[in-house]
């Protein structure tokens, strides 16, 4: 099952689910007043719900299936937003795949690193589909983009071990980790190129998570050209391994983000490197959840 939020052409903010044979969306709100199926207002509501929420909608859809009384709307005829309103920082996670830590470090000290290296972008950063990217010229002229599997968190726990780890996520998104790369190299450290208003494009779908192990494979298209390709089968620290470092001692939240690294071909990774630049458009494809695209301004 994949969730979007959406505004309608009059104005309504809500959310709903998609409908991949006709292109169409289900609002929760029509869902719940025909169905008498109680449903949150909001996507960040249902992950706080947990799996409670996520049975009242398959159960609200069963019964939509019995008798189709609610219409939905065309995906045309709505505009997509950010799947969920992040309250604290997106987690992230740098170098996860082998040939992306080729491309980046050039075999420094961090190649060599054998756990995780985690990093956050603000809340701030954080965009929908189709929004355009800034590129701020003011403050950077090295603007670069990392397609990205994001995973969101959906009931609050710490200490939590990798073999229970899938029973947390609650689905899954794609995230645009987009950089300054001369921030990340002068200030030596990453929060701040990283951090940047719009430097977070998210959506526009959340996949539900189904409490265990999925394969996604990945491509990052800029103005059409395939730029990017990848599958989680190479992440170097799978999902059930971030989760369980990540809650060692820090307790995770419903609604967090926690992002996992990105593939080879980034901008900088080319000779000479191939930033975004004004008019550029980059759309980023996961099998099963969908393409988020965001022009460049």
């Amino acid at each position: 099952m994949r969730i979007a939020a959406f505004t309608t052409k009059d104005g309504l903010q809500s959310w709903g689910v998609i409908n991949d044979e006709n292109q169409t969306i289900l609002c929760a709100a029509d869902l719940e007043e025909m169905y008498f199926t109680f449903l949150p207002e909001t996507i960040d509501e249902l992950i706080e719900q947990g799996n409670e929420g996520v049975l009242a909608v398959a159960s609200a859809l069963e019964k939509h299936k019995e008798d189709p009384i609610a219409e939905p709307y065309e995906l045309s005829e709505v505009v997509l937003t950010k799947p969920t309103n992040v309250q604290r920082n997106v987690m992230c996670i740098g170098l996860n795949y082998d040939e992306h830590i080729k491309e980046f470090t050039r075999d420094k000290k961090e190649a060599e690193n054998e756990l995780p290296i985690f990093f956050t972008k603000r809340p701030n950063s954080v965009i929908g589909p189709n929004e355009h990217i800034q590129l701020h010229t003011h403050a950077t002229s090295m603007v670069d983009y990392e397609g990205e599997l994001a995973i969101i968190i959906g009931k609050r726990g710490a200490n939590i071990s990798e073999s229970e780890a899938w029973d947390y996520v609650f689905g899954y998104t794609i995230l645009n980790d987009v950089s300054a790369r001369d921030l990340q190299r002068n200030h030596i450290q990453w929060f701040l190129g990283k951090s940047l208003d719009t430097f977070c494009p998210m959506g526009p779908y959340i996949l539900l998570g189904d409490k265990q192990e999925k394969q996604f494979t990945l491509k990052t298209f800029v103005n059409g050209e395939l730029r990017q390709s990848g599958d989680t089968h190479d992440f170097i620290h799978p999902i059930p391994e971030l989760i369980a470092t990540l809650s060692r001692g820090m307790t995770l939240e419903p609604g967090d983000i926690i992002a996992t690294g990105t593939p080879s071909g980034v901008g900088k990774g080319f000779n000479p490197p191939r930033y975004l630049k004004s008019g550029d458009e980059v759309s980023i494809t996961i099998s099963d959840i969908g393409t988020l695209t965001n022009p460049v301004r």
